[in-house]
C-alpha cells in the first residue's frame, strides 16, 4: 500500500492522465475546427501536409507546395521553439513550462474565436499548427506512458498491440495500457465531434470549446507549481 502511493506522489500533475485526455480532447477540437471552418485541413500532424506538399511539387505546383509548407514551418518551429523555452521557463521557478503553455494555449484560442471567417485561413492553420507542435513536444508521458495528445495514430496501435497481449497473457499492465490509450482516442474523437457539432450552432466561436478545456488545465497545474508542487519545480516530466 505504501509502496503504490509513494510511485503515485512520483507523478507530477503535468503527467496525470486526466491532464492529457483533456489535452487530446482539446487536441480533437483543433482539428475539427480547422478542418470544418478554416481551409478543410488538419493541423495537429504534418503526414498529409507534406504528402500534399510532395504532390504539389511533382505537379510543378510550386505556389500550391508553398500553401502545405507554411504549416510544415510553423510545426516544425513550435517545436523547437518549446524546447528551447523550457529550459528558460525553469530557470524562473514561477511555473513549469508545461502550465504556461497551455497558458499560452488558452490565449491564442480564445483570440482565434474572433477572427472573422472573411479572413485568409492560415492564420488559424498556422496557429493551431504551432500550439499542436508545442503541446505534442511537451507532454510525452502520462503516469510513465508515452502518450500523444494532438493525435491518436500511436494510440489506435497501441490499442489493439495492448488488447492482444491482455488476451494471450492476460497481463494486468496490458488491460491498463489499452484501457488508457482507448480513452485517449475516445477523447480526440469525442473533441473532434463537439466542436463540429458547434461549428453549426456558434462558427467561428466554436474553438472556444478547447479554451475552457485549456483554462481548467491550466488553473490545475498552476495550482501544483505553486502549492504542493512549488518544491519540485526541478524535476522534469518522464520522457523530456
Amino acid at each position: 500500500m505504501d509502496q503504490k502511493k509513494n510511485k503515485e506522489v512520483t507523478y507530477l500533475e503535468c503527467e496525470k492522465q486526466y491532464i492529457f485526455y483533456l489535452l487530446i480532447f482539446a487536441g480533437g477540437v483543433f482539428g475539427g475546427y480547422t478542418f470544418v471552418m478554416r481551409g478543410g485541413v488538419f493541423c495537429n500532424a504534418q503526414t498529409a501536409n507534406l504528402v500534399m506538399l510532395a504532390i504539389h511539387l511533382g505537379q510543378g505546383d510550386f505556389k500550391g507546395a508553398a500553401y502545405y509548407f507554411l504549416p510544415f514551418l510553423a510545426y516544425l518551429s513550435g517545436t523547437m521553439i518549446s524546447e528551447a523555452l523550457a529550459f528558460r521557463i525553469k530557470k524562473m521557478k514561477l511555473m513549469r513550462w508545461d502550465t504556461l503553455l497551455v497558458g499560452i494555449e488558452a490565449i491564442v484560442t480564445f483570440a482565434l474565436g474572433f477572427i472573422p471567417s472573411q479572413a485568409p485561413d492560415q492564420i488559424c492553420q498556422i496557429s493551431l499548427n504551432f500550439l499542436a507542435a508545442m503541446q505534442f513536444n511537451t507532454f510525452r508521458q502520462a503516469e510513465g506512458i508515452g502518450m500523444a495528445t494532438t493525435f491518436i495514430t500511436n494510440h489506435v496501435r497501441q490499442f489493439g498491440s495492448n488488447i492482444v497481449k491482455y488476451l494471450h497473457h492476460h497481463r494486468p499492465d496490458s488491460r491498463s495500457r489499452f484501457t488508457r490509450h482507448g480513452i485517449m482516442i475516445l477523447s480526440f474523437v469525442s473533441g473532434a465531434a463537439v466542436c463540429s457539432g458547434l461549428c453549426l450552432l456558434i462558427k467561428d466561436y466554436a474553438i472556444w470549446t478547447a479554451t475552457a478545456v485549456e483554462i481548467f488545465v491550466f488553473i490545475r497545474l498552476l495550482t501544483a507549481d505553486r502549492t504542493y508542487e512549488k518544491g519540485l519545480l526541478f524535476m522534469k516530466p518522464r520522457g523530456h
